[in-house]
């Protein structure tokens, strides 16, 4: 399986190669000559490779997130307003850590149809324990997280032990946690979360301050710069192509500019919520786990080949379970952000169509469905994409009909383009 640039299963300055079996292994990028005279050589043979053996990574997606921006722009200029960008941001931050989960599912190769289902029940959980049962807020939020990583644990279990297909546990588990949301909930099947609480305002009212805004984008553009030339030197010192400090320094200065110029026009209005900052943080974590840890490496592994991880030495068992509970515990987690931002859980929380936005927004963001190839990075394009679509037809005065039937083609070429790049790239080996 290729590298994808950006976003895919290695750091774009780790090429990785393929062994039998299909256990991916880094490095066999090609041995650099004795005082690195092939530094740059991945960047050179990337651009002098013709368009169809490029692996583009996230690049179709972002080109598909401006095109749709310039388009309701033209169309309503208070698309692009820093009013409605904050909005979206707010918006895109419950959306996207239930698709964050998703996207670990579906890198092992398998999928998760319950995840709405378990943000409703986890908002029910918070608002009956916190308003009727006069539990504290913050043991309301773990009582209802621990939930949903339970639930997981019960897939991984009949998945793993009894062989069960992840559609039918996941499914039945989709109607279990409907009627458990339904009980829970009583007779009233709504209960309204105080304004007052903090749940509620760091949903809602909390943003950052403009100086910790732009201190925390200078900080992730200089951790980046940092990462890659920590990257570069051990590659070097493998002797491996690396790339050039000019391009490290080229990047870097782009990511830092962009940060800074999209903070400085959020700040225009309110700025940038905690609650999206908190989504941001949970997917840099991601990442750095699915890039730099043995366990990210085995997740990737098993979702390429089982059976050449399983030979490889990686506890597949585990993999499983973990992907699992992750995807359920960051449903339940987005479920309860979900209520913190509407203020109330009531019957309707976490309905089917949360399920269909988060998986639709993992694979739109760039997340194989075949399992192997994503980037925590995709909750994030993807999210961006579907509300983007949501919020520029809501501005055109469309009703949602129009919202379900632009989604699901936008899907339908993002599942097409995967399949022909899978494709392409078995055709290549």
């Amino acid at each position: 399986m290729s590298t994808r640039a950006g976003g895919g299963p290695e750091v774009s300055t780790d090429r990785s190669t393929t062994v039998p079996g299909g256990v991916r292994g880094v490095g066999g990028a090609g041995r650099a000559a004795p005082g690195g005279s092939s530094r740059g050589a991945d960047a050179r043979a990337w651009a002098g490779a013709p368009w169809r053996e490029r692996e583009l990574g996230s690049l179709p997606v972002v080109g598909a997130l401006v095109v749709l921006a310039l388009v309701f722009q033209a169309f309503n200029s208070n698309f692009l307003s820093s009013d409605n960008l904050v909005n979206l941001t707010l918006q895109s931050a419950t959306t996207g850590v239930i698709t964050l989960g998703v996207v670990l599912v579906l890198l092992v190769g398998q999928i998760d149809l319950s995840v709405g289902a378990v943000s409703g029940l986890a908002a029910a959980v918070v608002a009956v324990g916190f308003v009727q049962e006069g539990w504290p807020l913050w043991a309301a939020v773990l009582a209802a997280v621990a939930l949903g990583a339970a639930v997981g644990a019960g897939y991984g279990w009949l998945f793993t032990r009894l062989g069960v297909p992840s559609f039918v546990i996941t499914l039945a588990g989709l109607l279990v946690c409907v009627g458990l949301q339904v009980r829970v909930l009583g007779a009233t099947g709504s209960i309204n979360l105080p304004y007052e609480s903090w749940l509620v305002r760091f949903s809602q009212q909390v943003f950052l301050a403009p100086a910790t805004a732009y201190a925390l984008a200078a900080l992730v553009a200089v951790g980046y710069g940092v990462t890659r030339w920590t990257g570069r030197r051990r590659r070097l010192a493998a002797e491996l192509s690396a790339p050039g400090l000019v391009s490290i320094a080229v990047r870097t200065g782009l990511l830092a500019a962009a940060l800074l110029l999209v903070t400085w026009y959020l700040n225009q209005n309110r700025g940038i919520g905690a609650m999206f900052a908190f989504f941001l943080l949970l997917v840099g974590m991601t990442d750095l786990l699915l890039r730099r840890t043995r366990w990210g490496r085995s997740v990737r592994a098993v979702g390429s080949n089982v059976v050449s991880a399983r030979r490889a030495g990686y506890a597949v068992r585990r993999v499983y379970m973990s992907c699992f509970m992750a995807c359920t515990a960051l449903a339940a987690l987005g479920g309860v952000l979900s209520a913190g931002r509407l203020a109330a859980a009531n019957q309707g929380t976490g309905g089917s169509d949360t399920n269909l936005t988060a998986i639709a927004a993992a694979v739109i963001g760039g997340t194989s469905l075949f399992g192997g190839r994503g980037s925590a990075w995709s909750a994030v394009l993807g999210a961006f994409v579907i509300h983007s679509i949501s919020s520029g037809l809501t501005l055109l005065n469309l009703d949602a009909s129009i919202r379900y039937i632009v989604t699901g083609v936008v899907l339908a070429l993002a599942v097409t383009i995967d399949a022909l790049s899978r494709r392409r790239a078995t055709a290549v080996r």
